[in-house]
């Protein structure tokens, strides 16, 4: 199994929008990723929460069958279409896949 983490700090406005309304954009059109690839296992996207500590503000925890999975989500047309708005309204992003 790979577990993907990837975690997002977005910019205080972009794309005529401020930080909150983007990371509900964010989670919805990630969201609207569940179950589009055979192989795709747990698929959680969270935002941080006011009174917990958060350095980043979107989080998303997923977990792929092998490896062929994760590269099949990475190149579907649905994930690709949603990295050039992630893209403009980020200002950091950490990324981890690993194996167990």
């Amino acid at each position: 199994m790979i577990k993907h983490i990837v975690m997002w700090k977005l910019k205080d406005e972009a794309e005529g929008a401020d930080r909150a309304a983007n990371a509900r954009k964010v989670k919805e059109l990630l969201d609207a990723c569940i179950g589009i690839v055979p192989g795709m296992g747990k698929f959680e996207v969270a935002l941080a929460q006011p009174g917990l500590e958060a350095t980043y503000d979107v989080v998303l925890y997923s977990e792929f069958a092998d490896r062929e999975a994760l590269n099949g989500y990475l190149d579907h047309p649905q994930h690709v279409a949603l990295k050039p708005f992630i893209a403009a309204v980020r200002e950091g992003r950490q990324c981890i896949d690993y194996e167990v």
